[in-house]
């Protein structure tokens, strides 16, 4: 009882009674700032203009083509393993499969409010939209249809040729030129990368078919990805959102022409369905960090960086794993990979103004583009032409 008292005593002391409650302040502070926190988080991710401040913060050039790098190199090996060891020779149902777990997630996000914002539905057309829909799906069904009937030297060797269909697209479509440099750079990757593949091209008369008609809707696909994201606001999440609908729609039409007959005969066991679902997820992953790659870089920084992998993938075989490409490939993989790196470093130049030519395309922009820029203060001349 006296002990009891003598706390009692102690705790209502004034000074003791200063440092609980300082005690209490600072802990109510901290809670204080971590709500605002949270509640600054859930308004950067309500508007489209944060959400893009958001990701552009949290993924950068550098951390999205890694995170691309790593998950394509992972779903090529899985979906090679899923359409040939496993026999799920289905590719664009797997595809199907892919988007749908895709946008089952998203669904989860958008129900938990953490899906990013999408800009007002007034500044992107729907035509676009449908657009990348409808390219998301040839793209990606009519690359696991080549990878199917096709080596993967086949599948990597069909990719030099999106490289210049990207550079041609966007010089018709927005105007955009290459320096002499970084087109030599290119060329230079090109030949090292067929060089680098030429010993692994076994291929299918139907499947080189499909690669050749992979190209353009490979090559559109990119290009709209990056300027969508880089002139409208779009984040990467929210675009998928708004396109995986469309893409899932169109795959369904896809599926009578180009697979085979016999998908509820199937033999579905836990083997093969793990198989197929952790294709899904990488499916998902490699969609995302995709969309992040090219929405901070361009179109042909990322098919430049699908060559790498290429290169990678050879020079790590040879140099961890003791197999033998060849010198001719292992010359073509490191030719390609020093125009890599020249190409890299161009694109890290400060890049010089051009000359003051105007193209057709670009007479009608000229004149509200030099308002923009006096009233925004901006020194940049608005003739000049856009470079990748």
């Amino acid at each position: 009882m006296l002990c009891s008292r003598k706390m009692l005593n102690f705790l209502i002391r004034k000074d003791v009674r200063k440092i609980l409650k300082r005690k209490d302040s600072d802990a109510g502070e901290k809670g204080k700032a971590m709500e605002e926190l949270r509640a600054s988080l859930f308004n950067e991710l309500r508007s489209s203009e944060g959400a893009k401040r958001q990701q552009q913060r949290i993924c950068g050039p550098s951390v999205a083509l890694t995170f691309n790098f790593l998950v394509s190199v992972g779903i090529i090996l899985m979906n090679k393993l899923v359409l040939g060891r496993v026999g799920f020779n289905y590719p664009i149902f797997l595809t199907f499969i892919h988007y749908t777990l895709s946008w089952l997630l998203m669904a989860v996000l958008n129900a938990l409010s953490m899906l990013p914002a999408a800009p007002p539905s007034k500044s992107t057309p729907f035509s676009s939209l449908l657009s990348l829909g409808i390219v998301m799906s040839l793209s990606n069904g009519l690359a696991n249809v080549s990878l199917k009937y096709n080596s993967v030297g086949f599948y990597q060797m069909a990719k030099i040729a999106v490289t210049p269909t990207i550079v041609l697209a966007e010089f018709i479509l927005f105007a955009k030129r290459v320096s002499y440099q970084k087109v030599l750079a290119l060329t230079v990757v090109s030949i090292g990368v067929a060089v680098a593949t030429v010993t692994d091209l076994q291929f299918h008369f139907f499947g080189a078919c499909i690669a050749l008609a992979w190209i353009i809707p490979s090559a559109v696909n990119k290009i709209l990805w990056s300027n969508l994201q880089q002139q409208e606001n779009w984040t990467a999440l929210a675009l998928m959102w708004k396109t995986t609908p469309i893409t899932l729609f169109f795959l369904v039409t896809l599926m009578p022409w180009l697979d085979p007959p016999g998908i509820l005969s199937f033999g579905w066991n836990l083997n093969n369905t793990l198989a197929i679902l952790m294709s899904a997820v990488l499916g998902f992953l490699l969609q995302w960090s995709g969309a992040l790659a090219l929405g901070a870089t361009s179109a042909t920084t990322h098919v430049v960086l699908g060559q790498f992998k290429t290169c990678v993938i050879l020079l790590g075989g040879f140099f961890l794993f003791g197999s033998n490409p060849g010198t001719i490939s292992i010359c073509g993989a490191i030719t390609a990979l020093a125009g890599m790196s020249v190409y890299t470093y161009l694109n890290l130049l400060k890049p010089q103004q051009l000359p003051n030519k105007t193209s057709p395309r670009q007479n009608s922009f000229t004149l509200s583009k030099s308002k923009l820029s006096k009233e925004n203060g901006d020194t940049h001349d608005g003739n000049n032409m856009e470079t990748v």
